[in-house]
Parts: structure tokens; C-alpha cells; sequence
């Protein structure tokens, strides 16, 4: 007598594990680089190390307007090249040692290819960009206000209006947007003292 073969389970499809999605493509930040209307303001949040260009820098400047260039990171580069526009405001962030928004600056031109990485002689040379098809792009900026009070991390950290901060939830960008609720909730910290 033959033994009865058990009928095979049909096997189960492999569980696919939840991809993170990139800031700048399905992520909270999509309004950042959305379409908008032509007289639409955005905010923005630029951070620098104070030693390499500080705020009392970009002060110091003829018309006190600079380029944002050495940017080499992809997100932060479709923040600037495809979310920043002509007016839209930003936060001067500090990193380093003592973290802080400690101004306000301006776009006042809008994306165009960074020329450090056509440079082989810049920290921003990048072999793989070219003049043809450029990777890497740069706007320019204008101090607006300077902080007498600057808003610290630590500050921002506690606010709880502030959770969901670009700054907070993608902090080793350079460039990231900050919603409007959350740029009157920073000014007003800012004036507060």
C-alpha cells in the first residue's frame, strides 16, 4: 500500500518592507517643491557652518547678497533648483556648536548651475557635472534681518508646534523648507525677548 502524499501548501509572497521615501518625492515636504501661484511666497531654512560663512559675513558683502553655492547634496538641490523662487524668504541657520536660526536672508535670483563643480581646483569640483547638463545649482541671497536674539535648537526642540520641522526630521540637509506655521512660530520666538 503507497502512503498518501500531503497536498503543498502554496507558499506565501514575500512581505515587501516599507521603502522610506525621500524628502522632495512623497514626502511631508512635496508642498516645498509643488507648483504654485505666481505671486506665492515659500520659506526656506539655509544652513552654514558660522566658520566657513556666517550671517555677520553675508552683512559684510556689497549689498550684503551672496550665492548659496557647494550644495552636493540631491534633495537639497531640488530645494533649491526646483522649490526656491524669487522672494521667498529663509532662515539663516548656524550649525557647529551652538545650533541657531540667527537671521532672516532672500532669494534674489533663482536657480542656476553652480560653477564650483565645473572647478577642478574647488572642494565643490564634481567630475560627473558639466557645463552641458549641470548637476549641482546655486541662488543668490540678500540679509534681510539679523536676530538679536537667536532661536536656538535646543529652543526649537521644545516647541511642540515645531515636531515636524524639515530642520528637525532631515537635519543634515542645508537646504530645507519650513512651512508657514512654522515661520511665524520662529519670528515670534525671535522677538520675544
Amino acid at each position: 500500500m503507497s502512503a498518501k502524499k500531503k497536498p503543498k501548501k502554496k507558499a506565501k509572497p514575500a512581505k515587501k518592507s516599507p521603502k522610506k521615501k525621500a524628502a522632495g518625492k512623497g514626502s511631508p515636504w512635496d508642498a516645498a517643491l509643488a507648483p504654485r501661484a505666481s505671486d506665492e511666497k515659500r520659506h526656506w531654512l539655509l544652513k552654514s557652518e558660522p566658520g566657513t560663512f556666517s550671517f555677520e559675513d553675508l552683512l559684510r558683502i556689497h549689498n550684503k547678497t551672496t550665492h548659496w553655492n557647494g550644495v552636493r547634496n540631491f534633495v537639497a538641490r531640488n530645494f533649491l533648483r526646483d522649490g526656491m523662487k524669487l522672494g521667498d524668504r529663509a532662515f539663516f541657520y548656524h550649525s557647529g556648536e551652538n545650533p541657531s536660526v540667527v537671521g532672516i536672508c532672500e532669494v534674489v535670483r533663482e536657480a542656476y548651475p553652480d560653477p564650483s563643480a565645473f572647478d577642478t581646483a574647488s572642494d565643490g569640483w564634481d567630475p560627473k557635472s558639466n557645463k552641458e547638463s549641470p548637476t549641482w545649482y546655486m541662488v543668490d541671497v540678500r540679509a534681510v534681518a539679523q536676530f538679536t536674539h537667536p532661536v536656538t535648537l535646543a529652543q526649537i526642540k521644545t516647541r511642540k508646534e515645531l515636531k515636524n520641522m524639515a530642520l528637525l526630521r532631515i537635519g543634515r540637509l542645508s537646504v530645507t523648507p519650513v512651512t508657514a506655521a512654522e515661520w511665524d512660530v520662529i519670528t515670534e520666538m525671535a522677538n520675544k525677548h
